[in-house]
């Protein structure tokens, strides 16, 4: 069976062109799945009888099975995606420290057995962000995240990575704008979860929306990725913050982002894509090359490479010099900053020095900004900076002409905010993830 998830429209006209069909038919398999969200053949109307037959037997859509949704006070939502087994290109399973960063990018991998990852819909007034996974579990190991603690379990496809966006927004699209009374959506964690179960095989997308009976809170204004000629649209924006290292799983993450940047496909601007590195330099300098890409965001958190090294261990590998380095030759189009995340940890990199040296890091770089992020509770031996002390800390930096902003996360009452996706109390058991929820 041939897995059409997360192929391009130039491999689906080369498919179609191999099954002695016209080349533009896998321009019309590529519209009704990305832009219309079509995943039953019998649904894609465009396309002859005949062939709707044979792609039936011939070709498949896998989605990630949503074995469960933690639907936060905030009206955010976290889902577990279950995934299955892959060959894909990209990281291979020893640390980063051990494998030359570059050529492990290139590097293929076996085949990988199935496994787990998360991703969080945020809805707010007049725009929604969905945060997605490029990896299940991560091999950085940034002592502050909890993602880290899984190690790197395997990497995801473009299919797997791009079905974690369809999947949210299918599910908003089949909740009817103002169909929900005041106040639905505000049941306890217990009573809004429900895991399901239906095997290893994936479901198309209409049974896997039917199956769940719950729904997160009512979006009133709804529309398709990137249509912005109804006047009730709202933004969608997707983040590459979830599980894992994008750079670390490059070609299957630059594959799932032309598709979203795609105007005939996903229709998503690149102003509102952003992918967050925590500092691979090699990764850095390839996505600098790249004609289609999405704005950068920098994991920074920490103001000396003394500091670095031990709250991210690949600073080791990238110091700063090295990543301030590639940072000052990115190249800014004409309404992009460059975003470097720091996260506020209580009495290890939130002093009025570290606010101080931060500034001094910057300086020689164009059009930065600062998001300042508190520290989210987990079972690590960290705390939240006070919020006076996190104040004193963005005065620092803007008095000497840094932006800088405090971004506190949704969702935390979930374990969806940032930092927190983990999949706790992991287990094999049959080949499969076993996952306790948070």
């Amino acid at each position: 069976m041939i897995e059409l998830l997360g192929k391009s429209k130039e491999e689906l006209r080369a498919l179609c062109t191999e099954l002695g069909e016209p080349a533009y038919r896998g321009g019309q398999i590529y519209h009704a799945l990305y832009a219309e969200r079509k995943f039953d053949f019998t649904r894609m109307t465009n396309l002859p009888a005949a062939l709707r037959e044979r792609l039936a037997k011939e070709a498949r859509i896998t989605l990630p099975q949503v074995k469960q949704r933690f639907v936060s006070s905030d009206g955010s939502v976290r889902y577990l995606f279950g995934l299955g087994g892959a060959e894909e290109e990209g990281l291979s399973t020893e640390s980063p420290e051990e494998e030359n960063a570059e050529e492990n990018m290139r590097k293929p991998n076996r085949a990988r057995t199935p496994a787990s990852v998360e991703a969080v819909f945020m809805p707010s007034e007049g725009r929604q962000t969905i945060c997605i996974s490029t990896q299940a579990g991560c091999a950085v190991d940034c002592h502050f995240c909890l993602t880290a603690q899984l190690g790197l379990i395997r990497n995801l496809t473009a299919g797997e990575i791009v079905a974690q966006l369809l999947i949210a927004l299918e599910e908003q699209r089949s909740t009817p704008p103002g169909g929900a009374e005041e106040g639905a959506g505000r049941e306890t964690l217990d009573e809004r979860s429900k895991i399901i179960s239906s095997g290893a095989k994936a479901r198309p997308m209409q049974a896997v929306v039917s199956h769940l009976k719950v729904r997160p809170p009512v979006i009133r204004r709804t529309l398709k990725p990137g249509d912005t000629k109804r006047p009730d649209a709202v933004q969608t924006n997707v983040v590459l913050m979830g599980q894992g290292e994008p750079l670390l799983n490059f070609e299957p993450v630059m594959g799932a982002l032309r598709i979203l940047l795609d105007p005939e496909g996903m229709v998503l601007s690149p102003k509102h894509v952003t992918l967050s590195t925590s500092g691979i330099v090699p990764g850095i300098e390839r996505l600098a090359r790249e004609k289609v890409r999405p704005k950068l965001a920098i994991s920074l958190n920490a103001s000396n490479d003394e500091q670095r090294d031990a709250v991210m261990p690949i600073n080791k590998k990238y110091p700063l010099r090295a990543l301030m380095e590639a940072c000052k030759n990115y190249p800014l189009r004409q309404w992009e900053h460059l975003t470097f995340e720091y996260v506020m940890l209580g009495g290890v990199n939130d002093s009025t020095d570290d606010a101080r040296r931060l500034v001094h890091l910057l300086a020689p770089l164009k059009r930065v900004k600062v998001n300042l992020i508190p520290w989210n509770p987990g079972e690590l031996p960290y705390r939240e900076s006070a919020t006076e002390r996190v104040e004193e800390f963005r005065g620092i930096l803007t008095d000497k002409g840094v932006p800088a902003f405090v971004r506190y996360s949704r969702g935390r009452d979930v374990m969806a905010a940032c930092g927190q996706l983990a999949l706790l109390d992991v287990s094999s058991q049959n080949g499969l993830v076993s996952i306790a929820p948070s």
